[in-house]
């Protein structure tokens, strides 16, 4: 996390990861689109040939302070086609949160597999253990033919890491926000924890986090 005492805000990173195509930058854009205009930055994009890695700040309504400070996401996505993997290793950095947004598609599979590898891997040489960081798993494209049971999918990729996962339609919204409320709610608790056990910690007292729902928005109704 990053401190900033002259604007009295407290940033922690959220990584959307994934594999290509998945529906990372969609779930980023649904976020954009449904914050209020007071409460995000710009929604800004670098385009690959294949993908786009996609950030902005957000400042939720009710997440909550730390050490007093208000809370604010960054929230990032990653390319994630294999020869952006330099891309990924650097936008992974300093991360507080995970998202993995897992294709439900059944050609997909191997596609999750390799993927997740590649995201343990990335953290690792980040000085990260993946079993650490919070994490939350996407099962994205429910309303697609041909695709994976959610227990076919906790099988092939959330069988060790036992992390929360939720189904999700992201090009219509569903499953998109409580993937998020899911996630900074579980890097506010490690934030929480981390500061109150440690020693050299910048602030003198941390304050609880609200014990309500997050309320960060609606998603669309699917079109027909």
């Amino acid at each position: 996390m990053d401190i900033n005492y002259g604007t009295g805000e407290v940033s922690l990173k959220i990584v959307y990861y994934g594999p290509g195509l998945s529906g990372k930058t969609t779930n980023l854009e649904v976020i954009h689109e449904k914050a209020p205009t007071t409460h995000r930055g710009r929604l800004t994009a670098i385009s690959t040939q294949q993908d786009r890695t996609l950030f902005f700040d957000f400042m939720p309504l009710d997440l909550g302070k730390i050490g007093g400070l208000k809370t604010k996401l960054r929230l990032f996505t990653v390319p994630g086609q294999v020869y952006y993997d330099a891309t990924r290793k650097l936008v992974l950095q300093r991360a507080d949160g995970i998202v993995f947004v897992a294709d439900s598609q059944k050609t997909q599979k191997e596609s999750n597999v390799e993927s997740l590898k590649n995201l343990e891997e990335n953290l690792k040489q980040n000085g990260i253990n993946i079993e650490e960081i919070p994490l939350v798993i996407q099962y994205n494209k429910r309303d697609l033919p041909d695709i994976m049971s959610e227990e076919e999918m906790d099988e092939s990729i959330n069988s060790k890491l036992k992390v929360p996962r939720y189904g999700a339609i992201a090009v219509t919204g569903e499953g998109v926000f409580p993937t998020l409320r899911s996630i900074s709610g579980l890097v506010l608790k490690a934030v929480e924890k981390m500061l109150c056990t440690s020693p050299s910690s910048p602030s003198p007292r941390l304050k609880s986090v609200p014990k309500k729902k997050f309320t960060f928005g609606k998603h669309k109704k699917r079109p027909e």
